[in-house]
Order: structure tokens, then C-alpha cells, then sequence
């Protein structure tokens, strides 16, 4: 497959690049910064200098040329405000979504985040309010579009080496997930054409990841599954 990661740079885009290219599959990632780019090719990742929260859809559309499937794993990231929880996390999610449509790669895998959907508590700061309301508006506006997508929802995030174990269920998640973890799972789901239209649930749990992925595509019921 040939597979367009935007965010190619973050924790988890690299994780998930590096298994793709073990495996023969052609990825290229959108970074912002150019200084990233020897990373990127130490990964075996083609790496494409676009910046999400400057370029125009036509230039998005034409650096998905090709690409079989779009994975959004960019983020504002740590230390950041709320001005760019919205234009990151939301509007650059946007902007990949209207690109694949045009450029007509119909696989679209959203990395989300544990609490989108949902109103965010009322005891949370005005940071992470932002986020959670601009992973939600990004998640509502990928649903709405004719694309083969899926929405996976991870819990709070750790560093610790991947077990391979998981909960995926359209049930809200809790706990935690490592990324490596998180990055296996994203790759069963470009194998998996099943899952598109399901929003998942993700957090380390009882069931080995090659047996979660195809299950929770078997069970498409209620809110998961595009009505």
C-alpha cells in the first residue's frame, strides 16, 4: 500500500511509519518542519514538507497523489494553546479529509483521542476543553464525508513497550495504552476494510491485537457502525 501519514514526525506517526516500511509498504509523511526530514528517512519514511495549517486543499490534494490511504496523526502537541488545538486538531484534520476526497483516496483512519464525542467535564482547564471540542468537530466532520473512514479513539497514552493486548469496542475507553500499542492497532485497521465506519474505543485490555481488530469490525452494531 502506498499510505500518506500526516503528522509524520509525532510519537505515534513514527511508530506506525517505521512498521509499514518494515513491511514493504511505500509511506509518506507530512512534516511541518523540515529539520525532521533525516528522521523520517532513518525510518525508511518518505518524508513531504507540507504544513496543514498553511497550505491550500490543492496543495494537500496534490501531496496525496497516488496514496491508497490517509492516516491523521498530527497534533498541536504538548505546551500548546487552544488557538492551535483548533487549527491543528481540527481544522488540518478537515483540510486532509477534503483533500482525500478530491484526490479520490477513499481510506481515511482518524487518530482521535479518549473523550471526544462528548462534552468535555466541567472541572477541565481551557486547554484541554479545546482539544476534546476540536477532536470532536474533527471526528463529526470526517463521519459526514463519503470516505472509507474509521475513528479510533485512544486512552491516556504511555511510553511503555507495547504489550500486543487491547479493549477495541465502540464503549468509552479507560485506563491507558501504549503507543506502540496503538501503532499496531492503526496498522490492523488499514488491513482491515471492515472497520470503515466504525469509531473505536482503544485501551490495553485481554485481547491479542490480531483478534481485537476483526472482531470489533464484526460487531457493527448500535452507534459504531455509519448508520
Amino acid at each position: 500500500m502506498k499510505i500518506v501519514i500526516a503528522g509524520g514526525h509525532g510519537q505515534i506517526a513514527r511508530r506506525l511509519g517505521r512498521l509499514l516500511a518494515a513491511r514493504g509498504d511505500v509511506v509518506t509523511g507530512l512534516i511541518r518542519d523540515p529539520a525532521h526530514s533525516d528522521d523520517l528517512l532513518a525510518d525508511g519514511i518518505r518524508p513531504l514538507v507540507r504544513d496543514l495549517e498553511a497550505s491550500s486543499c490543492d496543495e494537500v490534494v496534490h501531496s496525496l497523489a497516488g496514496a491508497d490511504a490517509v492516516v491523521f496523526a498530527a497534533g498541536a502537541g504538548p505546551g500548546s494553546g487552544a488557538a492551535r488545538k483548533h487549527t491543528v486538531d481540527h481544522r488540518a484534520a478537515v483540510l486532509l479529509a477534503d483533500a482525500a476526497l478530491r484526490a479520490g483516496v477513499r481510506r481515511y483512519v482518524m487518530v482521535s483521542t479518549r473523550g471526544a464525542g462528548s462534552p468535555p467535564p466541567a472541572h477541565a482547564d481551557e486547554v484541554w476543553t479545546a482539544y476534546v471540542r476540536a477532536k470532536t468537530a474533527a471526528d463529526d466532520h470526517l463521519m459526514a464525508q463519503d470516505l472509507d473512514w474509521t475513528v479510533l479513539r485512544p486512552a491516556a497514552l504511555s511510553d511503555e513497550p507495547g504489550t500486543g493486548m487491547v479493549r477495541l469496542t465502540a464503549e468509552r475507553s479507560v485506563g491507558e495504552i501504549t503507543r506502540d500499542d496503538v501503532a499496531q492497532v492503526l496498522v490492523a485497521l488499514l488491513d482491515t476494510p471492515a472497520t470503515a465506519g466504525l469509531v473505536l474505543e482503544l485501551a490495553q485490555g485481554p485481547d491479542p491485537i490480531p483478534e481485537a481488530v476483526p472482531r470489533a469490525a464484526s460487531e457493527r452494531t448500535g452507534g459504531a457502525a455509519r448508520g
